[in-house]
Order: structure tokens, then sequence, then C-alpha cells
């Protein structure tokens, strides 16, 4: 199926670039408004069938903005260095190296050993602990990481039980499940936690000069994900995937133990990287909190490049040479990603250079009329059931401008529809090919397509009743912003 798309796709991307070229200019769409919409369409359709890697397709505007005098190749390249892509970086660079020293694997244990060992409380164990971790690494090495551990312990109850059939064992598909569903949700709660995060944060610091701080940020998401995991757990293990009584015969303490036994007492590198790790976090929260003179002019982002430098700087063995991170190891961080970024910001700035994002506000005009829930809701599912065939970085880099001139159209705050298209494009649970943390367990072999497919149908639809909710109710009320009204940053300048 995936080779089928790269094969259509390849041609319908330079077809579709082409045919919008055709479309004349006229009152209110200039030649190179035409220009931007076609450049939008070629790489919208191979972000969506990956005909070419998704990072090449994002460094087409580099190319094609300064030959259609769109921009010229020194503004297209600035949004490629844009300062919240080195938050995204520093973030990386200090996730590897927990990676590198494995505090993260003991992190998930302890979170594990304290929710408790019975089989409900293990799967949301398990949840907790990976909703935390993927606040802070990325969700697939999370679910890479912690899959082992689960899959361990549903090795040692099928060897109580006597039942190998893993697939229709509920607690094995529940767990499994539970750790993939979890990596997804628990990214929402900071801005480093999930690509569409970053994603949006940064187009609206682009857009409209309006910064998302990451203790702003975390008022909405930590709520946000905690509700959903709750939701998600109570979904699982009392509904679909329910385990009557102690299938693990009070072995799970003994488990989880005998993980910890493995690691051992905590080593130095261990405590330094939480020391490092927890310098960075208070500033980040703090910078939310109070306006010292020297936080003036410093951003999150060199907070996070601060925290990895340090890493990079304070020795784990100084006689050998040996540091908390290297540069073998900090090129592991996702390079692709960081492209996207850049792709989605020069983008985002070609809309508004070329007046494309006004022009769409003008054929919107029509929605004013329309309840904004209802418009809240109707995005949401949009971009829910879209991010469930197509990479929901991508989704995140190609809807956030189009949200923004739908907000200008209605006359109302951004903020509603970019962060509820943003949000969205995290809910990711009904296919394998959805997002990496879906595969990962899917490769497992306890869950099946449709066991998945039917759990995250109803994920979606209790997705999107919440995310209305909290981005309708929540959000403006701890911002302090009224959605109803546009604000004058928001208005198109040309």
């Amino acid at each position: 199926m995936i080779d089928t798309m790269r094969k259509v796709g390849l041609p319908l991307g330079p077809a579709l670039f082409l045919l919008v070229c055709l479309i004349p200019p006229h009152d209110g769409l200039s030649q190179q408004a035409v220009y931007c919409a076609a450049v939008t369409a070629l790489m919208a359709t191979w972000w969506i069938t990956e005909a070419i890697p998704i990072p090449a397709t994002s460094m087409i505007p580099i190319v094609l903005f300064p030959f259609l005098k769109i921009m010229p190749s020194a503004k297209a390249t600035l949004p490629y260095a844009n300062h919240l892509i080195y938050l995204f970086m520093g973030g990386f660079f200090i996730a590897v190296c927990m990676e590198r020293w494995n505090l993260h694997y003991r992190i998930a244990m302890h979170t594990i050993r304290l929710v408790g060992t019975s089989p409900s409380r293990i799967v949301l164990g398990f949840m907790v602990a990976a909703g935390f971790l993927s606040m802070w690494v990325s969700n697939t090495a999370t679910t890479v990481m912690m899959m082992p551990i689960g899959l361990a312990i549903i090795k040692a109850c099928a060897d109580i039980t006597g039942d190998h059939d893993l697939r229709h064992n509920p607690f094995a598909v529940s767990l499994m499940l539970a750790l993939a569903y979890a990596a997804s949700i628990g990214g929402l709660g900071t801005i480093i936690g999930t690509p569409p995060n970053t994603i949006m944060v940064a187009q609206i610091d682009k857009l409209y000069g309006q910064t998302i701080s990451f203790l702003d940020w975390m008022k909405v998401g930590v709520p946000l994900a905690a509700t959903f995991l709750i939701l998600t757990w109570l979904l699982l293990t009392k509904v679909l995937f329910p385990v009557k009584g102690d299938i693990l015969q009070g072995k799970g303490e003994q488990l989880i133990q005998a993980e910890l036994a493995k690691l051992g007492a905590m080593k130095k590198e261990e405590k330094l990287i939480v020391a490092v790790f927890a310098v960075v976090a208070t500033l980040w929260i703090l910078m939310g909190l109070v306006k010292w003179p020297i936080f003036k002019g410093v951003s999150d982002a060199s907070v996070a490049i601060a925290g990895a430098l340090l890493l990079f700087i304070i020795p784990s063995d100084l006689n050998k040479g040996v540091f908390l991170l290297d540069w073998k190891t900090a090129v592991k961080i996702p390079w692709d990603v960081i492209l996207l970024f850049g792709g989605g910001l020069c983008l985002a700035d070609g809309f508004q250079d070329t007046g494309l994002t006004k022009y769409i506000a003008g054929l919107l005009v029509d929605l004013e009329g329309m309840q904004l829930i209802w418009i809240i809701a109707c995005i949401v599912a949009l971009n829910i059931f879209l991010t469930e065939v197509t990479s929901n970085t991508a989704v995140a880099t190609l809807m956030i401008p189009v949200m923004g001139a739908i907000a200008v159209g209605m006359k109302i705050n951004p903020f509603g529809p970019i962060v509820a298209a943003c949000i969205a494009c995290s809910y990711a649970f009904m296919l394998p090919v959805a997002t990496p943390p879906n595969a990962v367990v899917f490769g497992s072999g306890a869950v099946t397509i449709r066991q998945m497919a039917r759990t995250g149908l109803w994920l979606n639809i209790l997705g999107i009743i919440q995310i209305t909710l909290v981005v309708y109710f929540l959000m403006p009320w701890v911002w302090g912003i009224d959605l109803t009204v546009l604000p004058d940053w928001a208005i198109p300048k040309k």
C-alpha cells in the first residue's frame, strides 16, 4: 500500500503544482500567492504519500520560493534556524543522554512499582511511566524501551496461566495497546513532547509574534494528557479488555523487583543527568512564572541548549575522556524532524508574504455565523482521522496556516482552531501505520489490527469530545483569552 502511494504521489505532486500554477491571478489573489499555493499542493502531496523522504520535501521552499519570486533565498532559509528549533534540539540532546545511561529505564521501573503490581495497576503503571517519559523523550524511543519489559511480564503471566495465545489474552492486549497509546498521549504535556506541539508554537511565533511559554503550554497540555491517560486506562482495562482476578498470582512485585535488581544502584552519571534535567525543567517553569531581569531576552531554547552543553561538558570519567554526552550519541537525534519544522515555518512565511492567508480567510467569511464549538469539533475530527493515514508532523505543518486563515475568516482568535488542530494530530490510535508506537506494539504479535482499530475508534471519538471541551473551555480560562474575538495581532497586514 505504501509503495503504491509513493508511485502515485511522485508524479501527482508535480502535476498538481502545474495545475495550480494555471489559476489566473485576480482580485485578492496575486501571482505569487498562486505560486505559493502550487508549492503547498506539491509539498502536501509528497508529504502525505511520502513519495520522497519527508525531510527532503521540507527543503522544497528553499529552491522554489526564490525562483518563483515568493521570497529571496536569504529569507527562505531563515526559518530553518528558528529559535524554537533549538528548543526541540536541546530537548533531543537531553533525551538521548538519558537513553545512553539507561536513566529512562530506571524511571519507568520505579514508576510501575509505585503505582502497583496487580494486572490493571501494572497497565496503569506502564501508562504513567510511558506518559511521563514521552513528555521529554520521543514516543518511539519510549515504546521501544518499555516494550521488552511489558513482554517479559506478559510471558511470566502466560507461564503462570498456561495460556500462550497472546492475541486472546486480555491482559497482553491491554498492556501493549496501553503502552503505545500512553507514549503518544504523554507527549501532549510539554512543548518538546511531540513534534506537532513545537511546530504549533513555532508557527504562532512566526505568524503572529505571540509566544507560548513552556509553562503556558503545560497548563493546558498536562491536564489534557492526564485526563486522557485515565480515560484510556478505564476503556482498556474496564470495558474492552477486562482482566478478572490476579492472573499474576501475586508475582507482579517480584517481576518488577527483578528488573530493578538488574539495574543495580543508581550510577553517578544518572544522578548528574537528573541534576541537569532538574535545573533545565525548573528554569523552563520559572521563566513563565516570574519576570526577573536576568530572564529578559532569554527563551526556552537558550535554556535547552544550555542544558545540552552541560551534558557535553560534565565528565563521566575525566581520565578516560568520557563525558555524559558525546557527539556519537548526539547525532542520533531525529534531524529529519528539524528539517520538517523549517519547511513548515518557511511555508507559513510564504502564506503571509504573498497574501494567501488573507485570501483564504476571505473565502471562509461565511463561516462567521457558525457556533465556534462546532467548528472546533469539526477541525478536531478532520485532523484526528487525517493523522491516522498521514504523518502527524506533516499534517500539523500543513494545517496550521490554514487554521489561522479560518480564524481570520470567522473573526475569532487563531489559538482556537490552531491549538485544536495541533492536539488532534497526536491522537493517532487506530492503525499500525498511524504512528511509530502503534507499529512497534503491533510488531510484538500481541495485538491484531482489528483490536487496535476497534480500540482506536473509541479513543478517537472520546478524543474529539475531550479536545473540543479543553480548547473551548479550559484553554481560554488558563490563558486569559477570548476565543470569540479576533485580536489585532492576528489581522493580516497585507
